[in-house]
């Protein structure tokens, strides 16, 4: 059953959306072949579709019958696709922070120096 629904999905889609409904028209070119096989008993089908699809579309007395054979004109058939995207939540990208208000800092008291500070030579002077 799936196999059948499968089928019948593309094929409606198919016919739907491309030039393949022209193969619909299959019985009006035999019809077609037929009526010139009678005015001609030595035309192949060979010489028939040259003569309807090799030289363009001439108009002949036939002309109208010759416009009904498949693929002669197009039909405006056109195939318009929208691809439906479902968006996924955005998360922006944050580079990591180089510290966090969360850590503690350990801050020395102003009056303690350290001893390279003390033994910089970019002090005042002494006296």
């Amino acid at each position: 059953m799936k196999k059948f629904t499968a089928i019948l999905l593309l094929t409606t889609f198919l016919f739907s959306t491309t030039e393949l409904h022209q193969l619909l028209k299959l019985p009006v070119f035999f019809e077609h072949f037929a009526e010139h096989r009678k005015e001609n008993k030595s035309i192949s089908i060979l010489q028939f579709l040259d003569m309807h699809y090799m030289h363009g579309n001439p108009k002949d007395k036939d002309y109208r019958e010759d416009m009904k054979l498949p693929f002669k004109t197009a039909d405006n058939c056109t195939a318009t696709i929208s691809p439906v995207l479902v968006p996924q939540l955005f998360q922006p990208l944050v580079p990591p922070l180089a510290f966090s208000t969360k850590t503690k800092l350990h801050a020395f008291h102003q009056w303690f120096n350290h001893s390279t500070y003390l033994s910089s030579i970019w002090q005042p002077p002494k006296y």
